[in-house]
């Protein structure tokens, strides 16, 4: 019965959200019937004794109480603290200033193929230090777009490009890679040099290449030779702070780093302390160049507003994937997964490679990683101890492959918003993401099997 209501649940859940319905409730509803059948089935406790409020019934409420406040305290400060420095760099420009910099190599570059290449490896380093696929990707609309256009590159073979901006979550900044690190409890820094790096590196740059020829094939199958444009039909935005601020999206990233054990430091500092002195650090530049004390002082809220934006989308969402997750533990259907793939007798391997597949299927559908990811990370432990392998090794793999599902979805929120700047479908988008997507899950699986040899 339990495999039952399980399988209705799950279904409900995929058809709600494939429908476009508030994923944090669609998710904490379906966790609270999976918890209400475990109470009136009487197969598990709800809680463990220390945290039980008393009632086994108040238990399934009591729940969300426990999960909220764990993790509000931890990761969601530390998440909501990312989102708060973001939102304030974008509020001062920093961001542009970032890019100016890093982009004028760039306007030298004569092939537009060879263009798109480097414009490729240009965006994965500005997704070290803003960690938004939908606010990068807005953001080289407005910067590198133009430069790509007007070197004669298509609009679909830009759009390809900046599609795939943030193909992988990586970096102390993403919010899926925060919540991969706690969960495997490792320093956010560690897992993002000992871990992470060597596949983004690896990755990104077989996919520069990649581009190179599936957008080429893509042009010459659509009978496309580029486009020119008018000066007033696409504008480069001029609005930006001085060079200076370019730094300002970096210090964070070189707080995390060199206060961490990856260099030895006697000082430890953690992301959240990184991202409030990154902040006041940005404020007295700020002040610089305004010479306004009271206006320097009332930039703070964008601080705030990032981080109570954060709690409503993000932190909210990992709360009601952990109810859903703990929703599907209690009732059985953990166990009962992990047995019937035992009973399969495939590798170890194969195992992951199917919990790979499965979560990125789930982005797609989803069109959001986070709402994938989020919904089966917190399962990972228990299926990796069952596994016999350390959690990181299935939860990385299973990070980065949420990635891709959602590059390759139409419903994407940085896939409709930049396909409707350019006034194209989001379908002809991902038709120029996926097979660069592709290579990079084989390139992903690659490493499980080289990880775990």
């Amino acid at each position: 019965m339990g495999i039952l209501i399980t399988a209705l649940v799950v279904s409900w859940v995929i058809y709600m959200i494939i429908k476009k319905h508030y994923p944090q409730a669609v998710l904490l509803t379906a966790g609270i019937v999976l918890l209400l059948a475990t109470y009136f089935s009487g197969t598990s406790s709800i809680l463990e004794a220390k945290q039980s409020s008393g009632s086994a019934f108040l238990d399934i409420f009591h729940t969300i109480k426990v999960l909220l406040s764990s993790r509000v305290a931890g990761l969601g400060l530390t998440i909501m603290s990312i989102a708060g420095f973001a939102r304030y760099m974008e509020y001062i420009g920093a961001s542009k200033s970032l890019f100016a910099i890093v982009a004028s190599p760039l306007k030298r570059v004569k092939s537009p193929y060879i263009l798109l290449i480097f414009s490729f490896y240009v965006s994965q380093f500005l997704v070290l230090f803003i960690p938004s696929h939908a606010g990068l990707a807005l953001l080289l609309m407005v910067t590198l777009y133009p430069i790509l256009i007007r070197a004669g590159v298509s609009k679909l073979s830009a759009l390809g490009v900046i599609g795939c901006a943030q193909y992988m979550d990586v970096g102390p900044g993403s919010g899926n890679a925060i919540l991969a690190a706690n969960i495997c409890k490792l320093d956010p820094a560690v897992f993002f040099v000992d871990y992470q790096l060597p596949i983004f590196f690896t990755t990104t740059l077989i996919l520069g290449v990649v581009h190179y020829f599936v957008q080429k094939w893509w042009d010459e199958k659509e009978g496309i030779n580029g486009y020119t444009v008018s000066a007033d039909g696409i504008k480069e935005d001029e609005e930006r702070p001085p060079l200076i601020y370019a730094i300002l999206p970096i210090v964070p990233m070189a707080f995390i780093l060199g206060f961490s054990p990856i260099f030895k430091s006697k000082i430890q500092m953690d992301v959240v302390t990184a991202m409030f002195l990154s902040t006041f650090i940005s404020m007295a530049f700020e002040y610089v160049r305004t010479k306004n004390f009271g206006a320097t002082l009332q930039s703070l809220k964008y601080l705030y507003e990032g981080m109570g934006n954060s709690f409503a989308t993000v932190v909210s969402l990992i709360v009601a994937g952990e109810v859903f997750a703990a929703g599907l533990t209690k009732i059985g259907a953990v166990d009962a997964m992990i047995a019937g793939t035992q009973n399969l007798g495939l590798g170890i391997h194969v195992l992951i490679i199917i919990f790979c597949i499965v979560i990125a299927a789930c982005a797609f559908l989803m069109g959001s990683g986070n709402a994938a990811f989020f919904s089966f990370a917190a399962l990972a432990p228990k299926i990796a101890a069952s596994l016999k392998i350390d959690v990181v090794t299935l939860l990385l793999p299973m990070q980065i492959m949420t990635s891709f599902g959602r590059v390759m979805s139409p419903i994407t929120a940085a896939i409709v918003a930049i396909a409707g700047v350019a006034g194209v479908s989001p379908v002809q988008v991902v038709k120029r993401t996926a097979i660069p997507m592709v290579v990079a899950a084989l390139i992903n699986i690659a490493f499980i099997f080289i990880n775990h040899s």
